[in-house]
């Protein structure tokens, strides 16, 4: 059962900071940032927040150093949106995945290319 709890708050964590992010925070070195997914610790104390960010690594860089400035904000943005005992510790992490997807995908393309020629 507290699996089916911890599930559920990560997805409602997951809701109310891709409303914070992409409309509250005023920082221009924030740029198009979506939150892929949020894993949060069995007591509820730390929520690891998974981006995608479309740009070159050192805008991803940037993007990343100002959430981290303005984590604080966010926890207590998200702490009046959701009642919690403890607001849980935002750890922002860079989600490589859909990129790994796309250049997957541009590899099987040039592969399907190739034999389609012979």
């Amino acid at each position: 059962m507290a699996k089916i709890r911890v599930g559920r708050v990560g997805e409602q964590i997951k809701k109310e900071l891709s409303v914070i992010i992409q409309q509250e925070l005023k920082d221009p070195r924030i740029g198009f940032i979506t939150v892929t997914g949020v894993e949060m610790t069995n007591d509820l104390s730390q929520a690891r927040v998974f981006l995608s960010v479309l740009g070159s690594d050192e805008q991803k860089e940037e993007t990343l150093k100002a959430l981290g400035r303005g984590s604080g904000y966010i926890r207590s943005e998200l702490g009046k949106r959701i009642r919690f005992r403890h607001t849980p510790e935002l750890i922002f992490k860079f989600d490589s995945s859909i990129e790994y997807g796309s250049r997957i995908e541009s590899l099987l393309e040039k592969i399907n290319s190739g034999s389609g020629d012979q």
